[in-house]
């Protein structure tokens, strides 16, 4: 693990989506964070100590999905698959498919293996799964303002992780996607998926994949900045916000998001799915709601430990 010491930094953007604003100063304490996200030899090792099954390997209870088709409840997990040729962006469930048999053991679905893939970040990973995971390792998931911080890594005001340049001199920096999002992969980065873990530069403070890669589950729900904001000027607050948390399960809730009524926690970091044309997440103020019951191939985490 990387120690992040205490400090304050401004945390959000004004410049991109709109989840990401209000720019705000928060003030964060020391930390411990692992330095690569969770990998499968890592995550392997917990099964067998544990003998966890993933929400991925197990069937879905009817009374979660009361409207859900009996096929659906199988155990099964969210994988990316392009399409032949060029459509357009506006449809994700395009090239999302709910596949049956995939989990961390099948990262693709029925007939795909994480042999010779040791060393990538496990993914198919719900929240549950990660929470328990970290209980074993006698860790915790980091919160949404401790993971940007470590993000960061040490910088003021950069775009990205490493400047204000994607790629650098030509150089990809993470893994994200390159080409004609989503059917056309260049492979610039030398990767199609997942990429074993320090495949690209340490940020400034010594960590791997913090951005690309995989998104990471953060453990704070998922709520808006500008909410968070109000509620510390309402309770007398005043410039920096403290150790800042999430508003709270029930107000994570959009039933008219894709998650329905599923209380969404907070992700951060984008994936190797990350494309300029599409998804420009691949910052560190960049930020997603995941439903807590979603496991997917671009998924995962790392654990944090106080001082």
């Amino acid at each position: 693990m990387v120690w992040i010491p205490a400090g304050s930094f401004t945390m959000g953007s004004d410049a991109h989506y709109p989840e990401e604003a209000p720019a705000h100063r928060v003030q964060v304490e020391g930390f411990w964070i692992d330095r690569a996200p969770v990998t499968n030899a890592q995550f392997l090792k917990f099964v067998k100590a544990t003998g966890h099954t993933t929400e991925a390997e197990r069937p879905a209870d009817p009374a979660d999905y009361p409207d859900a088709l009996p096929e659906l409840l199988a155990p099964a997990s969210i994988v990316f698959v392009p399409p032949p040729g060029p459509i357009s962006t506006g449809d994700p469930y395009r090239w999302w498919q709910y596949v049956a048999g995939a989990s961390w053991r099948h990262p693709e679905g029925p007939g795909s293996s994480i042999k010779g893939r040791d060393h990538h970040p496990v993914v198919h990973i719900a929240h549950a799964d990660a929470l328990a995971y970290a209980a074993w390792a006698g860790k915790a998931l980091p919160s949404e303002a401790q993971w940007e911080r470590a993000a960061r890594g040490g910088q003021e005001g950069w775009e990205f992780a490493w400047g204000d340049e994607l790629h650098p001199g030509g150089r990809p920096m993470a893994n994200t996607f390159q080409g004609a999002f989503p059917h056309y992969n260049s492979h610039l980065d030398g990767f199609e998926r997942t990429s074993p873990v320090g495949s690209f530069p340490p940020n400034g403070y010594g960590l791997l994949d913090m951005i690309g890669n995989v998104w990471e589950w953060t453990d704070d729900w998922y709520g808006d900045h500008a909410a968070l904001v109000s509620a510390h000027k309402a309770a007398g607050g005043c410039c920096t916000i403290e150790n800042p948390r999430g508003l709270g399960r029930e107000a994570s809730i959009d039933i008219t998001s894709q998650h329905g009524s599923i209380p969404r926690k907070v992700v951060k970091g984008g994936s190797f799915l990350c494309a300029p044309s599409y998804c420009r997440r691949y910052r560190p103020a960049a930020r997603m709601a995941q439903g807590i019951d979603t496991s997917t191939c671009h998924l995962g985490f790392r654990c944090v430990a106080g001082a």
